[in-house]
């Protein structure tokens, strides 16, 4: 008897089996539905707001789990996409399979998240932002300059005719007709932007619910009192700045091989600002609000870009105001809502929703 009742309670209700089947059919389905409707430029954004969910997750690891705060995380995108531009590309005259290029990618971006994670070890706060964002605007100087007197990354010039991820003679980005069906490089593109970010989710999900987990977790709510209960805060801090490195590798590396062209404009502190927003907007440590914010913060300007430009030129005859300065404008207002209204994100974990209420309870 006890055990049908707990059965019954454990078994998935038909309702979430229909919706996850629901879900998956819409985004199966919605590269040809916006190539169709709204052209091949979108499912290009689409891909760029899937990197950007890659990133927001590492990120999320090392600044929601860890409570570690990590300005220059763009420094580990930099470094998987250079891995892979200058494995892949008439550089060096080297072209190896993407299957060798993307485990030492990431293998790379993971060791350089240990590195800065060894001299950062007794650093919380604001002395632990700057380092980082240090760290993040050297590795950016350091591709910038790295042309003489041996040119290795090309400098400012960036690389560029960087091979696509190629299976034989099948290439992700060229268009192919498979079953009678014409298939464009961004479309084929965006099934592996989407297994792989779905493949991430997991590993954060399955993660967080794990003893690694659970120390990260301990180490950011009071590090000395998980000092005390055996954690070794050493080992797991480095963990966390590895694990969060290798996802901005992988999202690097995919960004080379899909845009074909990397310049060290692309890895400046703008961005690494902007996936710090997308983690503190959707809710840090949830990573469903992660991957909202991520999405909303990626994918609305691009919206706001094609909206706000004929606005003005049908009221004013001229585009005013650019749509890059209203978009920063924008992160700034809704970031202060955010701190003043609802800091613990859009969509927030239950546990911290907890905290933060019981912090208030406690100051009134």
């Amino acid at each position: 008897m006890n055990h049908t009742l707990a059965a019954s309670k454990d078994r998935t209700p038909v309702k979430v089996w229909l919706g996850a089947f629901a879900i998956g059919a819409v985004l199966l389905m919605l590269p040809f539905l916006l190539g169709a409707t709204a052209g091949q430029g979108w499912i290009r954004i689409l891909n760029f707001a899937l990197l950007y969910v890659m990133l927001a997750l590492g990120l999320n690891i090392v600044v929601g789990f860890a409570g570690l705060l990590d300005l220059g995380y763009i420094a580990f995108y930099a470094v998987g996409a250079y891995a892979w531009a200058l494995l892949a590309s008439p550089h060096f005259d080297l072209h190896l399979p993407f299957w060798v290029v993307l485990p030492i990618g990431v293998a790379l971006a993971a060791m350089a998240g240990i590195a800065l994670g060894f001299p950062v070890l007794k650093l919380r706060g604001d002395y632990l932002a700057i380092v980082t964002l240090g760290f993040g605007e050297i590795i950016r100087i350091f591709m910038n300059n790295l042309d003489a007197p041996v040119n290795i990354t090309n400098g400012p010039q960036g690389i560029n005719r960087i091979d696509t991820i190629k299976v034989g003679e099948w290439a992700l980005g060229r268009p192919e007709t498979i079953l009678g069906f014409r298939i464009t490089g961004p479309e084929k593109y965006y099934y592996l932007l989407m297994a792989l970010v779905i493949l991430i989710i997991f590993v954060c999900i399955r993660l967080q619910n794990s003893r690694v987990g659970r120390a990260w977790e301990a180490v950011r709510e009071d590090e000395i009192a998980a000092k005390a209960m055996g954690i070794n805060t050493r080992n797991i801090k480095l963990m966390a700045f590895g694990m969060g490195a290798s996802f901005g590798g992988v999202a690097g590396c995919l960004f080379a091989s899909m845009q074909g062209f990397v310049s060290p404009e692309s890895f400046g502190l703008s961005e690494s600002i902007a996936i710090l927003c997308m983690v503190v907007l959707g809710g840090m440590g949830h990573v469903p609000g992660v991957v909202a914010g991520a999405l909303l913060l990626s994918i609305f300007p691009e919206i706001l870009r094609n909206v706000v430009v004929p606005i003005q030129q049908t009221l004013f005859g001229d585009v005013l105001v650019d749509p890059d300065a209203i978009r920063m404008l924008l992160f700034g207002i809704a970031l202060v809502a955010v701190m003043i209204f609802r800091p613990e994100g859009l969509w927030p974990s239950q546990v911290r929703k907890r905290e933060l209420n019981r912090g208030k309870e406690q100051k009134a």
